[in-house]
């Protein structure tokens, strides 16, 4: 059986809820074996959601991949940081030999690897042996096959054709020689398990014992994310209308506050990548998330490597007056260039603007007695973004009652924004289809920047190329760059079983 490190976090004077919390992946002294309303398969479980926190899962390469890649923001750091591999990633096309690339393929692949494993326990248990009732074994299993599901919704949309693997090999290396499955199909298996997800997740969980966890919302708000990524309008609405009307969720945490620490698991929140860390244990419960991204100063303002730094296009495609803008950007000259914590920023930093939403408080740098932010939740799903992609699909379902609804839900997420200055953000009144369309699209930019959408909704929309070519990344073309290249590292691990997408050399 896996080990699972047994810890107690002590933080004296921390505030109970962001920083006094349990991450996934661990044990404490108090919940050890499991905490009353759980499983037996939690060693398993908490394995997975672990995983979660790899530097090869959500850290560098990741960045990478859905940020830096698209026209919302660029490299950063200095020229020359990250060599070739960074720089192919900003401006293309991506090498074979990438080591991002590789990193992601085996991210994602252990992420998949933990779920099959926790499946392969969860139903080969002996009843003698794990008292476990028969809803407990399903929702146990939903956890796995909804983290499984997340494994191969990235890789499908990061590499096109993977490997289908859904068992656990006796022999590790037979894996390697697994030949891919079509984006189809891949499709079809991640719909399966988000549906199994949805039906035996639970509503809620005890949000002291287990902030974060996963639930039905998660598993039907990605789930319409993979009907919406594949064009199947009905049922992205349909399901993204579930977590609507589930009661969860709403959209009443302010846009300024979301991103914050204390704005960690709010109503915002429908799938979060949990992480904390103590003046004891500043970083092994963490992730190395918000430190890729922070600011690349010195003294004070050593927060990080200065990645993916918001573009010029992106800092003049907001409307007047919007202040996601400011709360998104973070300027390094003028008199812009404060923090929401009204800090001051200092002259000569490498780079014009940084990640606002990764900024860490200063009573958590001094509380932690870290610059690095590895405390900072990785917000993946967001209730605004589920309204969004239902806003989306009804407009894209057509006519005038969809039409109708497709506004409404659009000028909630605006109304939200404009924070109650009504001379900004008006509500969009159009009740034509592809202005309406323009709309959406212009809104899950501004709401969603410097996240993880952005270069796989140009992808969808079939407007990567043009997008990318008006910001001046020139190299992208569209007939191979809206996949990665399947890792030469594995292709030749696999002894050639796997084959190179289109355009790449082999």
């Amino acid at each position: 059986m896996m080990c699972l490190l047994v810890t107690s976090l002590v933080c004296a004077g921390c505030k109970k809820g962001f920083l006094d919390r349990n991450p996934q992946g661990k044990y404490t002294s108090d919940t050890y074996p499991y905490p009353s309303g759980t499983g037996p398969y939690d060693t398993y479980l908490f394995a997975i959601y672990a995983e979660l926190r790899s530097f090869n899962v959500h850290s560098q390469a990741f960045i990478c991949a859905t940020g830096i890649r698209s026209d919302d923001g660029d490299k950063g750091s200095t020229p020359s940081d990250g060599g070739a591999d960074a720089i192919d990633m900003d401006n293309f096309p991506v090498q074979p030999n990438n080591i991002f690339v590789n990193t992601l393929w085996v991210g994602y692949y252990n992420l998949i690897n933990k779920a099959n494993i926790a499946i392969s326990q969860i139903r080969n248990s002996n009843s003698n042996t794990v008292n476990a009732s028969e809803e407990i074994k399903k929702q146990s299993e939903g956890e796995a096959r909804f983290l499984r599901a997340y494994g191969y919704f990235m890789l499908v949309r990061l590499f096109g054709r993977v490997p289908l693997i859904d068992q656990v090999f006796d022999d590790p290396a037979a894996q390697s020689n697994v030949p891919q499955s079509s984006p189809e199909l891949i499709y079809a298996f991640i719909e399966e398990d988000l549906k199994f997800a949805a039906q035996h997740l639970p509503l809620t969980w005890d949000a002291e014992k287990f902030p974060g966890r996963l639930t039905k919302g998660a598993a039907n708000g990605l789930l319409a994310k993979v009907y919406l990524t594949q064009k199947k309008w009905a049922q992205a609405m349909a399901t993204a209308d579930l977590v609507m009307k589930s009661g969860q969720y709403n959209l009443n945490t302010p846009y300024d506050k979301i991103f914050t620490e204390e704005g960690e698991n709010s109503s915002e929140s429908v799938f979060e990548v949990q992480a904390t860390a103590s003046f004891v244990t500043p970083t092994a419960n963490g992730v190395q998330y918000a430190s890729i991204m922070g600011v690349r100063g010195t003294g004070n303002w050593d927060m990080g490597w200065g990645w993916y730094t918001p573009s010029r296009n992106l800092d003049t495609s907001y409307e007047a007056g919007d202040p996601r803008r400011r709360r998104t950007i973070l300027y390094t000259t003028g008199d812009s260039a404060i923090s929401l914590y009204g800090e001051i920023l200092p002259a000569g930093l490498p780079n014009l603007m940084y990640n606002h939403k990764v900024l860490t408080s200063p009573v958590m740098r001094r509380t932690v007695g870290s610059l690095s932010g590895n405390w900072m939740n990785i917000r993946i799903l967001r209730y605004a973004d589920v309204v969004l992609m239902y806003a989306e699909a009804a407009n894209e379902l057509g006519g005038a009652a969809n039409i109708a609804a497709a506004r409404t839900a659009l000028n909630t997420v605006r109304t939200r924004a404009r924070g109650g200055n009504n001379s900004i953000l008006p509500d969009i009144t159009t009740d034509n289809q592809a202005e309406l369309r323009e709309a959406i699209r212009r809104e899950r930019r501004a709401e969603l920047a410097m996240e993880h959408d952005r270069f796989f909704d140009l992808v969808r929309w079939g407007i990567a190329e043009q997008t990318l070519h008006a910001v001046g990344k020139t190299n992208f073309r569209n007939d191979r760059d809206v996949l990665l290249p399947i890792p030469r590292t594995q292709i030749d691990l696999s002894k050639n079983v796997l084959t190179q997408n289109p355009g790449y050399p082999n």
